[in-house]
């Protein structure tokens, strides 16, 4: 979906950002399964010549990874338009006690879903 930054980039930009200012943006696509919770797919290959070789004789295209209740409500709200201060606010809102401390929980969530690839965050992107 976007292009991927590097190491360096990555470092450079978010070394003097505050977590809760940057604004998360989803790098691949969801489906919602039947309890309400997000499934992110992420695609199995990148390259297009390993792709076209090995993909055929598998099942389904993409890994799925299925988050839970917390999760699925924090991915969802990434749309690229808030703030990650704006995301623990609305999920306070939504979650109430469940979600308690939001803001160590969700920088926490979003770290590693940024360290792992399946988020970028929009200042990121305005640097390249």
């Amino acid at each position: 979906m976007y292009k991927k930054a590097g190491f360096f980039k990555r470092r450079e930009v978010l070394k003097d950002a505050n977590f809760l200012d940057l604004t998360p943006l989803p790098m691949h696509g969801h489906e919602l399964e039947e309890g309400g919770t997000v499934r992110v797919l992420i695609p199995r290959f990148q390259g297009k010549l390993s792709g076209k070789i090995l993909q055929p004789r598998l099942k389904s295209p993409y890994i799925k990874l299925s988050l839970d209740e917390l999760g699925s409500a924090v991915w969802q709200a990434c749309d690229g338009k808030q703030n990650v201060r704006t995301i623990c606010h609305r999920m306070r809102e939504q979650l109430g006690e469940k979600i308690e401390p939001a803001e160590d929980r969700i920088t926490r969530f979003l770290s590693n879903l940024y360290n792992k690839d399946l988020i970028i965050f929009r200042e990121i992107l305005k640097e390249q």
